[in-house]
């Protein structure tokens, strides 16, 4: 994984309530195996037309936020199934940072298990920030080590973060990686058991 410490990008607004993992993936593109690969299906039933074109009226559509690694949600994003595959579909497409009010808590775990970093903000400042980015690019800086997010509309506001998953992200580390901080005490312990 790559580590996350400070990002600025500007924002993708995504509002939307209730925001399950069918929507974020689809199941119809389950089928892979591997991680990669999902981010041309992100949000496909909004994204797309029965037909396949593009939805026009859809904000990932929309150039203004072809380059953006935030997106920025409402209540109760990432709810529905447990599927690993909604956060793999979003780091694929290029979002590093999801922020919403609220988040399905294993959707939370497992964006921070692969590499995104999900912020909860209260409800004001997202709708704040809803508002500013609809139709223009409102840019944010988050440092993820002083737990901080500036922006012209709200300002610097600070935001929580368990430090586990703090270190995690900022070292780039998934779970196993972080075993393998302790190589030299597992060799000895296996030689002292053999």
């Amino acid at each position: 994984m790559e580590p996350i410490n400070k990002l600025t990008s500007i924002i993708t607004p995504l509002d939307r309530v209730n925001v399950d993992t069918d929507q974020i993936i689809p199941k119809q593109f389950l089928k892979r195996i591997e991680r990669t690969g999902f981010g041309e299906f992100l949000f496909y039933g909004w994204r797309f037309k029965e037909d396949g074109s593009k939805n026009e009226d859809f904000v990932l559509n929309d150039p203004l936020y072809e380059e953006s690694t935030i997106l920025l949600a409402s209540h109760n994003f990432g709810c529905g199934s447990s599927r690993e595959h909604a956060p793999w579909a979003l780091l694929d497409y290029g979002f590093k940072v999801v922020i919403a009010p609220s988040f399905a808590d294993i959707f939370y775990n497992n964006c921070v298990k692969n590499g995104i970093l999900p912020i909860r903000l209260n409800e004001e400042t997202v709708e704040i920030l809803l508002k500013d980015s609809k139709g223009k690019k409102n840019q944010l800086s988050i440092d993820l080590e002083n737990q901080t997010i500036e922006s012209i509309s709200s300002g610097r506001v600070t935001f929580d973060i368990d430090p586990y998953w703090k270190e995690m992200l900022l070292n780039g580390w998934d779970e196993i990686a972080l075993t393998f901080q302790f190589e030299d005490q597992i060799v000895q312990y296996e030689k002292s058991h053999s």
